[in-house]
């Protein structure tokens, strides 16, 4: 039976419809992007229906596991709310599918960064590794921006084993819903100015991006290099946004 609060077209088959999109991701497209650039963009995954539907969500607080405002820890101005156990399914399935993509490119990273750290193949036996260190709450959040609201350059690792990748959905429609809020994305680099990108979502599609550093090749091997990411400023309306963390939060 459906769960609460969550129309039939969110739950099974709603969700089998998502994998196939995602499966229909050109991934080796993504995982050149993430090489070369250290984010990629996809095609509209979610239709306009199931953006709505997450949204409506947000008002439903017993969906939620805690809400965070901002301001008050100066991330800048804003909401977001961390989903409960059990997820959306769609959110869930979004998660369960993208980790399989990712996961090679995931370990290739590690591989040329020196590190000996292996992820496993499948979302479940990864969430397992963090339970373990002491990592059970769940990640994914969806964000609600104002106008005159921003979120400050940041990076999600909200413990310490993470995943390299995580990514973003606009469930709004640009233009339409609010302006401004792009997506922005910061490559810190040690040997130059520090390196901006400014990434445009329209309504379901995602942007897959580095969590922490990618590996950038040089004259002695592959060297680290950090990314934040945030939203610049709403001019008018109000931006809503799924996050997508692989790791779990302590």
């Amino acid at each position: 039976m459906p769960q609460p609060g969550i129309s039939q077209s969110s739950t099974g088959r709603g969700a089998q419809n998502v994998t196939r999109r995602l499966r229909d991701i050109d991934w080796n497209e993504v995982r050149q992007d993430l090489r070369t650039r250290g984010y990629a963009k996809s095609p509209a995954v979610l239709t306009g229906d199931e953006c709505g539907e997450l949204v409506d969500l947000y008002a439903d607080d017993t969906r939620f596991r805690s809400r965070v405002e901002m301001a008050r820890y100066r991330f800048g101005m804003g909401e977001y709310k961390y989903f409960a156990n059990p997820l959306p399914p769609i959110v869930r399935e979004i998660r369960t599918e993208a980790y399989a993509h990712l996961v090679a490119t995931a370990n290739w990273w590690m591989e040329a960064l020196g590190s000996g750290w292996r992820y496993p193949p499948d979302l479940s036996a990864f969430l397992e590794v963090c339970a373990g260190r002491g990592q059970s709450k769940s990640a994914p959040l969806p964000l609600q921006h104002r106008e005159g609201d921003y979120n400050c350059l940041h990076q999600d690792l909200l413990g310490d084993v993470t995943f390299p990748f995580q990514l973003t959905c606009s469930l709004s429609r640009r233009n339409l819903d609010y302006s401004g809020g792009e997506f922005l994305l910061v490559e810190q680099r040690r040997w130059a100015p520090s390196r901006g990108e400014v990434v445009t979502l329209e309504q379901g599609e995602f942007v897959i991006f580095t969590t922490d550093c990618r590996p950038v090749a040089g004259k002695r091997g592959y060297r680290r290099v950090h990314l934040r990411h945030g939203v610049s400023r709403v001019t008018s309306g109000r931006r809503y946004s799924l996050g997508v963390i692989f790791h779990n939060s302590k």
